[in-house]
């Protein structure tokens, strides 16, 4: 066994390629030049970036001490024998998927964000990496600079994990805390959302839960041991959520998030994003504005909460560069190769149709003698029974009434709904939403 002087020598230095310089990457450089002074004493070896992908070179000169390093070819750093370590920051499917694995099958390993591209293709990717003895990890996949690939993969990999759930975008957290805290309308709430940065110009991957599904996909992958990918996902977002919405909650002493939730039941893994009634007290409801949390229930650990910044620049820097950290110990003390996919079960996900929940339904009703009894009547004939009624504002000759239902299958919920839609005393379904 080499002794760690010698395997000091052997590494004197380590080099890695950036593949993409927008917000995260230019943290990640700024992490590496920070770190710098210290990098010997924390990997036995100094890190330096050798090449950085960008689509524009002129673009990024000034942000770099020597722009030699800026390269429009990826080829070029395919084919550099020096480069030890890809950091794959581009997001989307491709070129990433082509590159990423390019990559490892030339023998070097990889650390990514791209949450696209694991949800999606992570199985490849982890036979890609097997198959070349090379790592490949992807901690800032999920919810930004907040450790928890990495926990559930080790810390927590005696439970048998039956639950985790969590805010995973901090865009819609920020939507929801602005109309819950001040007030505001969905879309005044969106408005501040992209005015301040937090929200893209096309919200749509966050505001329809596509991005949480994504992240809820790898989380249930690693939980649960079996594999989910984002199609499995059922995804609601929070555009049909209103202030008033929001007030009814309050009444309820109930706060509304947007919940992305996995749990392996007898018989098969659910894997969902929607918005949910949540109590006030739960650890989950003080996460607010652009802060992610993941609540994890393990039959060990019971329950645990992890918290912190979901995105940004540095925050999700920290992330990536944990993962590099982790790889450079492992290339220092020649011990790569023990990336494993740990997906040994094949657990099927249930449909939509074949979950329970309480729901939330706004409706707007005839106000008159017997409406309640005939909404009653249709929820009875479908199997659902109704555990509280508010009924709080006259809306001209109609009223606008609350129903809590008891925990039913989502096929009973609809069948009732589709009744009472065509029902003569019903008006409108405004809102649905589940309770946790």
């Amino acid at each position: 066994m080499m002794k760690r002087d010698e395997m000091s020598m052997a590494q004197e230095e380590l080099n890695a390629a950036l593949l993409g310089f927008g917000t995260v990457g230019t943290g990640v450089y700024k992490i590496i030049q920070r770190q710098r002074p210290e990098m010997m004493q924390k990997l036995n070896t100094h890190l330096n970036i050798r090449s950085i992908l960008v689509r524009d070179v002129k673009k990024h000169q000034s942000k770099v001490e020597d722009p030699s390093i800026l390269t429009t070819s990826f080829e070029e750093i395919l084919e550099d024998p020096k480069i030890d370590l890809v950091i794959e920051l581009m997001g989307g499917i491709e070129p990433a998927f082509t590159y990423i694995r390019s990559a490892m099958e030339a023998g070097k390993s990889v650390v990514t964000a791209n949450k696209d591209l694991i949800a999606e293709h992570g199985g490849e990717l982890f036979q890609v990496a097997e198959e070349n003895h090379v790592e490949l990890r992807f901690e800032a996949a999920v919810a930004g600079g907040i450790p928890i690939i990495s926990p559930l993969k080790n810390s927590l990999a005696a439970n048998e994990i039956r639950r985790v759930m969590g805010i995973v975008n901090g865009t819609t957290n920020f939507i929801l805390s602005k109309m819950t805290d001040e007030g505001m309308d969905y879309g005044d709430a969106l408005a501040e959302a992209t005015r301040l940065g937090y929200a893209e110009a096309d919200p749509t991957a966050d505001v329809e839960g596509y991005d949480a599904g994504r992240k809820i996909a790898i989380l249930a992958t690693i939980a649960f041991h079996s594999r989910v990918t984002f199609h499995d996902v059922y995804t609601e977002g929070i555009t049909r959520i209103t202030a008033k919405d929001i007030s009814y909650a309050k009444t309820l002493g109930r706060v509304v998030k947007l919940i992305a939730l996995a749990q392996n039941t007898p018989d098969g893994i659910e894997a969902k994003v929607h918005p949910m009634l949540i109590p006030e007290n739960h650890p989950l409801a003080s996460v607010s504005g652009s802060y992610n949390a993941v609540y994890v229930d393990g039959d060990a650990v019971e329950d645990v909460m992890f918290y912190g910044r979901g995105a940004g620049e540095m925050p999700t820097a920290s992330a990536v560069m944990g993962d590099v950290f982790s790889i450079a110990r492992r290339i220092v003390e020649h011990s790569l190769g023990s990336t494993r996919d740990n997906v040994y079960r094949n657990i099927p996900v249930k449909k939509i149709d074949n979950t329970r929940s309480s729901y939330f339904i706004r409706m707007v009703v005839e106000d008159k003698p017997g409406v309640l009894a005939t909404i009653a009547s249709i929820f009875g004939n479908n199997s659902v029974s109704i555990e509280q009624v508010i009924q709080k504002n006259k809306i001209g000759a109609d009223a606008e009434l609350v129903i809590i239902t008891s925990n039913v299958k989502e096929r009973h919920i609809k069948d009732a709904l589709l009744i009472l839609e065509s029902s003569s005393v019903v008006r409108q379904i405004a809102t649905i939403i589940r309770v946790y």
